[in-house]
């Protein structure tokens, strides 16, 4: 499925990194979607989340081919740790977001694949063989589904907004507290889309995601897209993204609402 870097990216670095990242995202459709033909048994993980062998699967090939093309850039993965996190560039890997979701059959299931530049969000690559759709991005340049670009859209006022939330069992009892502040203020609030609700805001159909119990490889990815299509990403205190942040995350289509929906989260 992959395209080759628009046009419109001048940098030819940024060409090579993008193109290289959807080629990880190729490798892994293929692993994923042969998989998706068969019933699952996941194993549960010591935080009771759910993995598979196809999680650990296509991780392990992944960091194949990131060895053999770029073995100066680190990585850090959801099921194989961390290496090289000093590099300037380091690879963010979500081999199978969705695991819960890819047991059951709903195709919201995908992988995550980005790119951080001196630690912080920078390319972004979400594939959903499922529906066969792709979201790529360069943070603060452009975003595209299945090659088309995407905006996201504008919202000035809090009580139109459609939220998305991927789990609140993941919020503790203080966030659940903070979360309700926002679905009282906001016009409805969706749940259980898993990443796939990032690329929804990218693509101008949602207007902010509140979650918890995430980690770097969950929003890396993310994160590059919605800034690539004009949105914004921090952590709930507003700090910046970098690759030891764990916890809460805020995306918001328009950025204006950003510091908004920071006060309710406070």
């Amino acid at each position: 499925m992959s395209d080759a870097a628009p046009d419109d990216v001048p940098d030819a670095h940024t060409r090579e990194m993008l193109a290289f990242a959807e080629r990880l995202a190729d490798e892994a459709r293929k692993l994923l979607a042969a998989a998706a033909l068969d019933a699952v048994r996941p194993d549960v993980k010591a935080d009771n989340s759910y993995v598979t062998a196809t999680d650990r699967l296509i991780e392990s090939r992944l960091r194949e081919l990131i060895a053999d093309a770029h073995p100066g850039h680190g990585v850090l993965g959801e099921e194989f740790g961390a290496h090289g996190l000093g590099a300037d560039h380091v690879w963010v890997l979500d081999p199978l977001d969705g695991t819960a979701p890819f047991v059951a059959g709903i195709p919201v299931y995908g992988t995550l694949i980005g790119l951080a530049r001196q630690g912080s969000p920078w390319i972004g690559v979400m594939d959903y063989p499922a529906t066969d759709d792709r979201w790529t991005g360069v943070d603060g340049a452009f975003a595209r589904r299945n090659g088309a670009p995407v905006r996201t859209r504008p919202c000035a006022d809090l009580s139109t907004a459609l939220a998305t939330c991927s789990n609140p069992d993941f919020f503790s009892a203080p966030d659940h507290a903070r979360l309700a502040r926002v679905r009282g203020r906001v016009q409805y609030t969706l749940y259980g889309a898993s990443s796939y609700a990032f690329g929804l805001l990218a693509a101008g159909r949602t207007d902010l995601a509140v979650d918890s119990g995430l980690k770097p490889y969950d929003v890396f990815a993310p994160a590059a897209v919605i800034s690539g299509a004009g949105g914004r990403t921090t952590q709930w205190s507003g700090a910046p993204l970098d690759l030891t942040t764990t916890g809460t995350f805020l995306s918001t289509a328009d950025p204006s609402l950003h510091p908004e929906v920071l006060d309710l989260l406070h």
